[in-house]
């Protein structure tokens, strides 16, 4: 399994919706940080949507990570069979084996029969990449497991997110067991769960990989069992700062911790 970053390692740098930094993270210094840590694997995630990149854009991307031996992977949201041929495109000229796709957005929620359909139509445009649907809360493990069973097909499987299921009431070891044997693509996300000190609930928040919840040597030798897991990306949810300076530090601290403890797992 190989191990790699995304924009989502860097999502306050990258840009949040109303917290946009001055100079926001592109994805040239995003292959820099990739090369900083002797890395060789970039997921674009949404958050940096590359169809709204120009062609040229793209094309400085492909070749600035083609002159740095760094595989990208691509990342998109709203699954619909339309943005599927565009991000199949996208990877193709991009050289990417993995488009990951998460299936809603905003006021868009498709049924799980209408998904089965949508990714059914979506196969001829796929060609020798893969397809990773992403775990995210309205839907449970069971009902991702159904979706990829009654598609088919080895060309689609799931991008397996190691906190998105807490929204849905589920643990890890039931995300795992359920979908390890279809896991394409793995989110190493970890996080702590404190109780609040009035006592009455929980808050879930993220922390560097290694210092929570996330069992990931567990997870890794779980999922290499299955033997479909090819990569796996460091995600954070970073607890932000009063000021996006220190939380734009405060990210690349993480990142480093998370590196620190991660790389000796994937020698």
């Amino acid at each position: 399994m190989k191990l790699g970053l995304s924009s989502y390692t860097y999502g306050w740098a990258v840009g949040v919706a109303g917290h946009m930094p001055a100079k926001p993270l592109d994805e040239h210094q995003l292959i820099e940080k990739v090369q900083a840590h002797g890395l060789k694997l970039l997921q674009i995630g949404d958050n940096l949507p590359l169809h709204t990149f120009s062609e040229t854009r793209l094309n400085e991307l492909g070749s600035a990570a083609a002159e740095n031996g760094i595989d990208l992977e691509v990342g998109a949201r709203k699954l619909t069979a339309k943005n599927v041929e565009r991000y199949a495109e996208i990877a193709r000229g991009l050289k990417a084996k993995l488009i990951r796709f998460v299936i809603d957005d905003r006021d868009y929620h498709p049924s799980t029969i209408e998904v089965i359909r949508i990714l059914r139509d979506s196969l001829p445009f796929i060609g020798d990449a893969q397809l990773g649907i992403e775990n995210h809360d309205r839907f449970n493990a069971a009902d991702f497991r159904r979706i990829i069973d009654d598609l088919g097909s080895d060309r689609v499987g799931i991008c397996l997110d190691t906190a998105n299921s807490i929204g849905a009431g589920e643990g890890l070891e039931t995300v795992v067991a359920a979908l390890g044997l279809v896991t394409l693509n793995l989110h190493i996300k970890d996080f702590q769960v404190k109780r609040l000190p009035h006592l009455m609930g929980f808050t879930v928040t993220g922390c560097p990989a290694g210092q929570g919840l996330l069992d990931v040597p567990w997870l890794l030798q779980r999922l290499g069992k299955f033997g479909k897991c090819r990569t796996a990306i460091l995600e954070q949810w970073t607890i932000p700062e009063p000021e996006i300076e220190k939380t734009i530090a405060k990210e690349n601290d993480w990142a480093n911790a998370s590196l620190e403890y991660l790389k000796p797992l994937f020698v």
